[in-house]
This record gives structure tokens, C-alpha cells and sequence, in this order.
């Protein structure tokens, strides 16, 4: 991997392997603790997915059930010392997103890592680059997302006039909003 790019830290590609994770540290971060069915309606995710996304979580130690649960006015789950950590900038970053409406681009499982290596690259970023700094992903997901991000104006690709012709991508206009959220994430190892 070049020396300018950054690879992301490991809890932030763990933070985006299911879709629903932001969204719902974000949900506990707001409320202090929530239910299931609650989690479930507010995001409008399928029970499954609010489910995958909460075992996720509680895999991570980022989330657990509430071990006072059992009253009708507790919440079911509460994020643990390590999801309080992480929580503040998942609300600030689901909010952006949700101000923006790329939300379903930007939760992804690669495109906000993806953002995260193209931002913290002190050059245009080129697509080895990229796949260098994401490590498992394949060429034709990093082409998939970056397609996507592209189209959402996340980031922008300028082609160099060389020969042969030599793709960069920068932070675009609609990605520039999340990067501070990013950065603080990246920044809150666990």
C-alpha cells in the first residue's frame, strides 16, 4: 500500500459490514436504549435486518441487552462503555446522511470506508490505491461502489491526461459534510 494512503482502522469496517449499524447506535445514542419493535419501525428495516444488525453489534461489544429489562418502560437494548464511545459521531454521521438523502448509498457495506481512504489521502486517490487501503474487497465491488459514489456526488473522479489515461478520485461536494464524522469514528478505536 502507497505510504500517503490510510488504511481504515479494523472497528470501522467492522462498523459498516451490515447496513443497519450506524442507524441503530445512532437510535440508542438518541434515546438511551431502545425496544426491538421500536428499533425496527423507526428505521424501517425488515425484523431480520434490525436483528442481524443488533447480533452484529453485540458481537462487536458495541450494543448489548439491557440486563434490567424486563419492565414495560425499560429499553431492550443499550449500547455498552465501547458503543457510548462510538455513538456521538454515528448520530452526527446519520443525521448528515440523512440530511442529505444517501442513505442508501452511504451505508454500504465499502462506500463510507471507501470515503474514509480518499479522504485521508494527502494525493488523489487512484483505484489500486483504494483497493490496497479497504484490503478484502473485490475490483468489482470498489468498481460497484465507487460507480455509486460517484453518481451520489460523494466523491469525484477526474481522469489525468496521461497516457494511458489515469483515473483519480477526490472527496466530492456531497461527501465533504461526512468526513468529520468519519474521521472522528476512525479516530475512536475501541
Amino acid at each position: 500500500m502507497p505510504p500517503e494512503l490510510i488504511q481504515p482502522p479494523r472497528h470501522l469496517l467492522d462498523l459498516f459490514g451490515r447496513r443497519w449499524a450506524v442507524p441503530i447506535l445512532a437510535e440508542l445514542a438518541r434515546t438511551e436504549g431502545s425496544k426491538f419493535v421500536t428499533l425496527h419501525h423507526r428505521l424501517e428495516a425488515s425484523p431480520t435486518a434490525v436483528r442481524q444488525s443488533l447480533d452484529h453489534l453485540i458481537a462487536l461489544g458495541w450494543a448489548m441487552r439491557n440486563p434490567g429489562y424486563g419492565h414495560p418502560l425499560r429499553p431492550e437494548y443499550i449500547l455498552t462503555e465501547q458503543g457510548r464511545r462510538l455513538a456521538p459521531a454515528c448520530l452526527t454521521l446519520d443525521e448528515a446522511i440523512g440530511r442529505l438523502r444517501l442513505g442508501e448509498v452511504a451505508f454500504r457495506r465499502w462506500s463510507l470506508p471507501a470515503l474514509h481512504v480518499v479522504a485521508s489521502s494527502a494525493v488523489p486517490t487512484r483505484f489500486s490505491g483504494l483497493a490496497a487501503g479497504l484490503g478484502r474487497i473485490t475490483d468489482r465491488s470498489l468498481a460497484m461502489t465507487l460507480k455509486d459514489m460517484q453518481a451520489h456526488g460523494l466523491i469525484d473522479r477526474r481522469v489525468r491526461d496521461t497516457y494511458p489515461p489515469t483515473p483519480d478520485y477526490l472527496v466530492g461536494p456531497r461527501g465533504e459534510p461526512l468526513v468529520p464524522a468519519l474521521s472522528v469514528l476512525a479516530g475512536s478505536g475501541t
